[in-house]
């Protein structure tokens, strides 16, 4: 799929790019070229370090800003595939910069599009959040609007050969920022802070939001917002799975914050279907595909009326026993309780 063709990825030096990289050149070693495209110098040469030139000459180093319109579609010149990760994703982050970013999730989501339209890409495939359905907080919202824009970007290629679509999942276990390394270095101290006894959340292994990608690349129309079917964790789960020994305290809500996630609404489920694997919300304005035309492609079946994907109503969970040892596959080889 990825031999023979040149693959940027804005944001790359974060996580889900660094893993990106890693199973591009495992699974396809006659790739042409990757682009890493990103504005942190320092996160580029540390990548560069474990990537040498002489060893994988197909990496490329772009240092740019998604918000930079010109430099953007400089970056895209000859590329075949196009993965969209650069985002501001702090929730509080957001909330305090707002305008910044709306500059990066909103208008730097506009600059890949029409970046990817001038320079002939052929499929473009960008990252989003379970905070962007009936999103409550900036960050979810700007996603949104990144979600309909990368959607609606269906509607304008004319006869160009290019298609966008959207993947959407939840935390990724592990990651910077996330509440798995937060608990583990939080652990020496005695006691656990937590939000909400009864706050859940949506797991998912880096890895396997990469195999998404990859997933949407082979096979998308263009229009859609894949989602994973994929279980829960209750945070007093986490917690007891990484240090039982410790006592926690409840420190309450953060602005912004859900007691439980959401990836479909019930009135997503409208336009949802089922692939097996995963979920897809269709666009609710589609003049490339009509649903019919989608649901034959995927070879897919309708969701239930009502359906919606909640993470505190979900039907499978993982348990402590399953926390720690994903934990161990995932995040750190050497934890131990």
């Amino acid at each position: 799929m990825l031999n023979n063709k040149t693959v940027l990825i804005t944001g790359g030096t974060g996580s889900f790019g660094k893993k990106f990289i890693e199973t591009i050149l495992d699974r396809y070693p006659e790739v042409k070229k990757i682009i890493i495209y990103s504005r942190d110098e320092l996160k580029q040469s540390v990548i560069k370090q474990k990537y040498p030139t002489y060893d994988f000459p197909q990496l490329r180093f772009f240092i740019g800003d998604v918000r930079d319109k010109e430099r953007m579609t400089q970056a895209c010149e000859g590329v075949d595939v196009i993965i969209h990760a650069a985002a501001i994703k702090q929730v509080d982050t957001a909330e305090y910069n707002p305008t910044e970013c709306i500059r990066t999730n909103i208008d730097g989501a506009e600059n890949v599009i029409h970046a990817a339209l001038a320079c002939g890409v052929k499929n473009v495939v960008a990252l989003s959040t379970d905070k962007a359905c009936a999103p409550i907080n900036l960050y979810g919202a700007t996603k949104l609007a990144s979600d309909k824009l990368f959607a609606a970007a269906n509607n304008i290629r004319g006869s160009k050969e290019i298609k966008f679509s959207v993947v959407r999942y939840g935390n990724v276990m592990g990651s910077r920022g996330s509440v798995i390394p937060f608990f583990i270095d939080k652990k020496k101290e005695g006691v656990l802070p937590i939000t909400h006894e009864e706050m859940t959340r949506f797991n998912i292994s880096l890895q396997d939001g990469v195999n998404m990608v990859m997933y949407a690349i082979e096979n998308h129309l263009g229009g859609e917002i894949f989602v994973p079917k994929i279980p829960s964790y209750k945070i007093t789960d986490i917690a007891e799975a990484i240090a039982p020994e410790c006592k926690t305290r409840v420190v309450g809500i953060r602005p912004g914050e859900k007691l439980h996630e959401e990836m479909i609404t019930d009135t997503d489920s409208l336009n949802t279907i089922d692939l097996g694997k995963y979920y897809a919300i269709l666009p609710s304005v589609s003049f490339a595909y009509a649903e019919e035309e989608f649901i034959a492609h995927h070879k897919a079946i309708k969701v239930p009326f009502g359906f919606k994907y909640n993470s505190g109503t979900n039907t499978e969970w993982e348990t402590v026993d399953s926390l720690r040892d994903l934990i161990i596959e995932h995040v750190d080889a050497s934890f131990k309780v």
